[in-house]
Order: C-alpha cells, then sequence, then structure tokens
C-alpha cells in the first residue's frame, strides 16, 4: 500500500502543467465521478441516496484539491518551475544509469532506484529517505533496510556563503560575538552544517548549526507538492485513503518542517534541560545550553559538549573513572524519566548522540550528554500504557501478557489469536538474546597501538524492529509510528547493555528505574 507512494517521487515534484487544467475539465471530471444512472437497471431509493451522497462528496473533494493545487502553485510560483526542472534531470540522470547498468546484466531492484533517486533529488528526499528508513511500522521492509543507505552526508557550503546566513541572523557583524569560527565545518548534512566558534565575551566554546541556503524553500516547495500529490492518489484510488495516505504524508511534512526550523529543537532542548533540574538529573545528565539571543529559526548556538561516545569502552575509561555500567543506568534512568515528564522524547539514541563527558568547569566527569534533539517523539498515554506492560511482561518472560499489550496499541481489524502471537514474540525474543556484539581494532595515531571497543549496528537494530513489525503484520496488527519509535530507543539500549554491562538485569535491576 505504502509502496505506491515511494515509488512515484517525481510525480512528486511540482509541475504547472496543472495551470492549464480547465474549468470545463474540471466540471466533466466532477460529472463522471458524480454519474450513478444505469438505464439498464433501477436502483432502490436508500442505495440511490448513498450514491448521491458519495458522488457529492467526490465532487467536494475534487474541488478541494483543485483549490490547493492553486493555492500551492500561487505559494510557490517560480520556486516550483525550478523544482520540476531538478527533478526532470534527476530523473533522466538515474534512468541513464538503469539502462546502463541494465545492458550490462545488472538489475537494480524498485527500491535501490528509488534511493539513489532521492538523493540525486537532494535535503527534501534525502530526509525523506531517512524518515522511511525510521519508520518500519509503515514502510515496507525492502524499502526500510534500503534507506538506511540514504546518505545525509552532503559538500559542505563553502564559510563566506554560511557566514552571510550567520551575520544576517545575528543582525551584527559576527566579530561582536565570535572570538574565532572554524570554517572548516565539524559536521555537514542534507539541510545544516555545524562550525565550532568560540563567544567573544565568555571565551566558551559552542557550536553554531546553520541551515544551508535555499533548503527551507527546496523543503517547503518539495513537501507541498507530495502532499497535494497524496491528495490525487487517494482521490483517484479510494482505496488509500482507509490507510490514509494523505494523512501520513502530512504528518510527515509536519514532522521534516519541524526538524529545519532550530526553535523547535531549542524548545525540546529547554524543555529536557528543565526536567533534568526539576529532578536532580542534572548531576549525572545533560544537554546543551543554548544561546537564545544569538539563535533563531535558521540558526542554533550551544554549549560545546566534549566527551567520547557510550560505546567505546576505552576511551571511557580515559574520561572517566566512574564505572561504565554506573554510567549507563544514569542514561537509561536518564531518558524513560524524559519519556513520561517531558512533552517529547529524544528518538534518536544512536552512539553518536550519547556522550560519556570529559571533566568541565567543576563538574564531575562521567555525566552522560544528551545531543541533537533534532528527532523527537511524542507518547500518547495509551501507548505508554502499553509499553509498561510490555516491559513488565518481558521482566516475567510473559510472552501471552506481552502479545496482549502490543495487540492494544496496534491497528486492528480483526481478532488476533493471542497464544500464537505470543509464540512469534518468543522466538523473537530468544533469537535476540543470542545476538553477539562486534568488536572494533582500530589503532591509536600517537603510539600504534591497539584498541578495541565493541560496536552497534545500526541495521541491526532496525532488522529487529521490522522483525517485530512483520510479526505484527502477520497477525493483522499494524503499530502505531510512535511505538516504533519507542520500541527502537529500547532496542539501541538493549545493545548498549550488551556493550557495557552484560551482566546488567534492566528490568530487575533497583537501580534502574523506568515508570
Amino acid at each position: 500500500m505504502h509502496r505506491a507512494f515511494v515509488q512515484h517521487p517525481v510525480l512528486l515534484s511540482p509541475s504547472l502543467g496543472s495551470r492549464r487544467l480547465s474549468r470545463s475539465l474540471v466540471l466533466q471530471i466532477a460529472s463522471r465521478a458524480a454519474s450513478t444512472s444505469n438505464p439498464a437497471y433501477s436502483t432502490p431509493l436508500s442505495e440511490q441516496r448513498a450514491r448521491d451522497r458519495e458522488a457529492s462528496a467526490r465532487r467536494a473533494a475534487l474541488q478541494e484539491i483543485v483549490s490547493e493545487l492553486t493555492r500551492t502553485i500561487t505559494r510557490n510560483g517560480q520556486r516550483g518551475v525550478q523544482r520540476t526542472f531538478q527533478a526532470l534531470q534527476a530523473a533522466v540522470s538515474i534512468s541513464t544509469e538503469y539502462v546502463t547498468n541494465f545492458q550490462q546484466g545488472i538489475q537494480d531492484p524498485p527500491q535501490v532506484v528509488l534511493r539513489k533517486l532521492f538523493e540525486r533529488l537532494g535535503a527534501t528526499y534525502i530526509k525523506l529517505g531517512q524518515f522511511i528508513a525510521s519508520s518500519p511500522t509503515l514502510f515496507p521492509e525492502e524499502y526500510v533496510l534500503e534507506f538506511e543507505k540514504c546518505l545525509d552526508r552532503t559538500e559542505p557550503v563553502p564559510w563566506h556563503v554560511i557566514k552571510r546566513t550567520v551575520q544576517a541572523e545575528l543582525g551584527r557583524p559576527i566579530e561582536e560575538v565570535f572570538l574565532s569560527v572554524d570554517p572548516i565545518p565539524l559536521a555537514s548534512a542534507s539541510v545544516a552544517q555545524v562550525h565550532c566558534a568560540v563567544l567573544r565575551d565568555s571565551r566558551k566554546e559552542v557550536v553554531i548549526k546553520v541551515l544551508k541556503p535555499g533548503v527551507e524553500d527546496t523543503l517547503a516547495t518539495d513537501l507541498d507538492f507530495l502532499y497535494l500529490a497524496s491528495r490525487v492518489f487517494e482521490f483517484i484510488n479510494p482505496e488509500l485513503s482507509r490507510i490514509s495516505l494523505a494523512a501520513i504524508v502530512g504528518d510527515i511534512r509536519s514532522s521534516m518542517l519541524e526538524e529545519v526550523d532550530f526553535r523547535k529543537e531549542a524548545a525540546h532542548i529547554g524543555d529536557f534541560e528543565q526536567y533534568l533540574e526539576s529532578t536532580g538529573a542534572s548531576e549525572y545528565a545533560t544537554c546543551p545550553f543554548v544561546y537564545k539571543a544569538f539563535s533563531s529559526r535558521r540558526m542554533l548556538v550551544m554549549e560545546r559538549l566534549r566527551g567520547v561516545p557510550l560505546t567505546d569502552l576505552a576511551a571511557i575509561r580515559t574520561v572517566t573513572d566512574v564505572d561504565p555500567e554506573s554510567v549507563l543506568v544514569n542514561a537509561l534512568n536518564t531518558w524513560f524519566g524524559s519519556v513520561l515528564a517531558c512533552q517529547t522524547f529524544h528518538a534518536d539514541m544512536h552512539a553518536g548522540n550519547l556522550l560519556v563527558l570529559q571533566d568541565q568547569e567543576g563538574r564531575p566527569s562521567g555525566r552522560v550528554g544528551f545531543i541533537d534533539f533534532g528527532i523527537v517523539g511524542r507518547v500518547t498515554p495509551v501507548t505508554w500504557t502499553a509499553l509498561d506492560a510490555l516491559l513488565t511482561a518481558t521482566a516475567t518472560r510473559d510472552f501471552e501478557t506481552m502479545a496482549r499489550a502490543l495487540a492494544t496499541v496496534g491497528a486492528t481489524d480483526t481478532d488476533v489469536d493471542v497464544k500464537a502471537f505470543a509464540s512469534d514474540l518468543e522466538r523473537l525474543y530468544t533469537g535476540m538474546s543470542s545476538l553477539d556484539s562486534q568488536v572494533i581494532l582500530t589503532r591509536s595515531r600517537q603510539g600504534g597501538a591497539m584498541t578495541a571497543a565493541l560496536g552497534l549496528d545500526d541495521a541491526q537494530i532496525n532488522r529487529l524492529l521490522l522483525q517485530i513489525v512483520q510479526i505484527g503484520n502477520d497477525h493483522g496488527i499494524r503499530f502505531p509510528r510512535e511505538l516504533g519509535m519507542l520500541l527502537k530507543q529500547l532496542l539501541y539500549f538493549d545493545r548498549y547493555t550488551r556493550i557495557l554491562a552484560p551482566e546488567l538485569s534492566v528490568l530487575d535491576d533497583e537501580r534502574i528505574q523506568l515508570r
């Protein structure tokens, strides 16, 4: 069902040919959609009225689509023409590559072709690819796995270009705020890049996250037409409305636009910071301080946290004497508490976003730093109740209760065979317990000595989540995206436990507060 949505990226780009949609053609389509009479037989009055209501609803839907099209064209104007041309160029390039490969006996499957096309189309489609990869409850397995490869590392924009954006957002010369800025970016992704800097007055180290020029307009234009295309698809094929295609695309649009409004990220960080202070968790966990006076919708200036990834055992021991198991317990308690206490929860807990910090300004080393709040989730009371039951059932290996909890939070049109569902979950749980982490050997730059660290495979996390989703699908259950996001973070922490504290029983240890 979702495959129809992801296999037509060019259709999702704007085309001004719709300007020529004449009023008469609209009326013809509406008339055809409304046509219900058939001289070959007569229908009962109740059926006729039902058909009339359906025809009226389809006329209204078509008129709404035409109005949406007009608003979209008016809003995007010349940008729509440019994006259409860029989309055609990308499509031609990918088609040429496909034909060349085919002639050499190489035939890429549809999901590979689509992923390559998304990468050529730029920021919007790269973010969309990442959304697909992070939403195994919504998209087919082969697309989720393929879009894990969707690269979000792009060529950096030259500093002199970024500098103009920074100066415009500050409203004054850069030199009045920053003592120095590293012109080489610390990171560069599809929509933003990050530069290290030092504040002039306080001499404190900060990072500047800057939206790349033109990205905001491109994203808004593309997402407008993505949404419009989903409305058209639903009108052509009413079956798609039953799976809420337009609603899903609308959620994607809201989520992606929120990610490029750095005021939202600043608010998420502020919410998390307030939670840390109010609960006393700031003694062992932290997040970057946001300099609101220098931040805006297109720029975020934050404290620079220095530390090492949570999965690097050797590096952790170089920055703190705190036992890695205690560090992990602190991270678990902090994140679980935030799920309940904050309006949103951090929904991207991969190792790069969890740092074990060095001693800083008199604060003890070994604190956990939570960074990058661009991707967050929101949990409903129903989902949390189900998750609470799920955790309790996991602790006791009560798979029937686990099955009931998952069936409660998922959407289903059929009666679920709880015993069969529980049996499948038990098999999956047994398989998860047998998984091992990967040992990664690295050579020190200074002395050439070898160090060992345990690695975490993001793809493995997604595959485990896909297995849970597939078992749900097999039993007629479709899980909401928020549950998928929660479960993914739990799987991350499960991997961290295997790396840092293999003897730790998360659900039984009295130090860990899951509720």
